[in-house]
């Protein structure tokens, strides 16, 4: 552990350039895989740093690596740069006010996960310079994280095989050790074609495409009686048909997601989804279309990994806020409920504490109820030993995928709470590079889980990114 205090030398001196990336990327945000300003931005960051570019992993313009060291094991930093749609807000700004109602947002604070993962690479692959030492560090800006599955297709096309061990963090409230707890998941469309006919005149002429999708719904909220209660069930409508009701509806889009931590299981409910749409399509006599988007999988755990990024965050200690950033976190905690502020308590079985901002280091297995989200690097995550940190970049209590994430995305907590969590990072990666024994006993421990509970793709070897959405 004595390189911790030499590596965050190097993550201190670079802070002020990524803390830049971080806001040119929140000043131009973009949707999955439409994040070709972003992507550039980080391209000119890792060619300022002296990194090995490669673009277009995996088919996917906006996927992106950059390789520095020689050498030695390979340990990549995984960092994302999308933004999500209809969460535009301005910065700084603690009550709703949007630059355009329906313009994207970085409501899940993406422009610091990825200018905070490349922070962490490029101190480390500066430390192994300065100490001679073989190695090679890698950053893989990766796109589409929200609800893209970028990740996925690269796992599966190969771009980790070589690869020992990942490192990522996300921003949330607290700063800790992720817990390795998230839901495997599929998107799917189903299109559903009917007959135009006039709803007054001739009524019976037509074949009404939304009542398909209508009769779909009611068919899902049934079978959700029906499924194991931690699986999850959402939908969409993409096109309802039109705006006249007077229009039997000849065209009718619907979008679904299905989530269990159980990456069978998923498999399982997208065949009893599809069963349901066929039904909907026969009582309304409106052919279907199913098309499977994208998948994501589980997170597979590593408890070496796991061990070795708390003891880092417990040297660290936890960030240093000053007055301004209480102040302001304070009037975002106004925005919210007290049932928000208690539920991001509970989520680590804490006690509410007295600051708007964290002041502590979480630790994992302490008896709270994890949020169930999902995450493409799921997919990493059984792929190789992989390990993952929240950094605390909120106000305690922001929800995730609000205008309250984006207003915080360029204030100065938040930028403090990613330099942090970059410490963390960087520490972790010297500590493998370090100690040989550290990465064979994460890779033994990998394959160890994998042998008793083996992969099950959910995602097929010729599906396509969703380049078009």
């Amino acid at each position: 552990m004595s390189n911790s205090p030499r590596v965050w030398e190097h993550v201190d001196g670079l802070a002020g350039r990524f803390i830049e990336l971080s806001d040119k990327v929140w000043e131009t945000p973009e949707l999955n895989y439409q994040e070709y300003r972003s992507s550039g931005e980080h391209l000119r960051m890792l060619r300022e740093h002296g990194f090995r570019v490669e673009t277009g992993l995996a088919g996917m313009p906006t996927a992106i690596m950059g390789e520095a060291g020689e050498g030695g094991p390979v340990i990549a930093f995984l960092g994302e740069f999308d933004a999500l749609p209809g969460l535009s807000q301005e910065a700084g700004a603690t009550e709703y006010r949007p630059f355009a109602r329906d313009e994207p947002g970085h409501g899940c604070g993406h422009n610091l996960l990825g200018a905070g993962a490349m922070l962490a690479a490029t101190a480390v692959k500066d430390w192994l310079a300065a100490n001679n030492l073989p190695g090679r560090v890698r950053y893989y800006g990766c796109p589409a994280e929200e609800g893209g599955a970028g990740k996925a297709f690269m796992v599966r096309d190969g771009i980790f095989a070589d690869v020992d061990a990942a490192i990522s963090w996300h921003p949330f409230a607290f700063a800790g050790v992720m817990e390795p707890v998230a839901l495997a998941y599929a998107i799917l469309d189903f299109s559903f074609t009917g007959r135009s006919a006039h709803a007054a005149g001739s009524p019976h002429l037509g074949r009404s495409a939304l009542d398909a999708v209508e009769l779909m719904s009611v068919g899902v909220n049934y079978l959700r009686e029906h499924i194991p209660t931690d699986c999850r069930v959402h939908y969409a409508y993409l096109d309802s048909g039109g705006p006249a009701p007077n229009v039997v509806q000849a065209s009718a889009v619907v979008r679904y997601i299905v989530r269990s931590p159980r990456a069978a299981e998923v498999l399982m409910l997208i065949e009893r989804v599809r069963r349901i749409a066929e039904g909907a399509a026969l009582m309304s006599e409106t052919p279907v279309e199913p098309r499977l988007v994208c998948a994501m999988n589980s997170l597979l755990g590593n408890r070496v990994l796991e061990d070795l990024m708390a003891r880092n965050f417990e040297i660290l200690g936890p960030p240093v806020f000053d007055e301004k950033d209480e102040a302001f976190a304070q009037q975002i905690q106004g925005t919210l409920t007290k049932e928000h502020v208690q539920s991001a308590y509970a989520m680590f079985g804490l006690e509410p504490g007295n600051t708007a901002l964290c002041n502590r280091i979480v630790r994992t297995g302490s008896g709270g109820k994890q949020m169930l989200g999902s995450t493409d690097v799921g997919d990493v995550s059984w792929a190789i030993p992989t390990v993952q940190a929240y950094g605390a970049t909120l106000a305690i209590g922001t929800p995730l995928h609000t205008w309250q994430v984006t207003a915080q995305g360029k204030s100065p907590h938040a930028q403090k709470g990613m330099i942090h969590v970059s410490r963390v990072m960087a520490a972790t990666g010297v500590d493998l590079f370090g100690n040989p024994d550290l990465l064979a006993q994460a890779k033994k421990e990998h394959a160890s889980r994998l042998a008793h509970d083996p992969v099950v793709r959910i995602l097929p070897p010729d599906l396509m990114p969703p380049l078009d959405g």
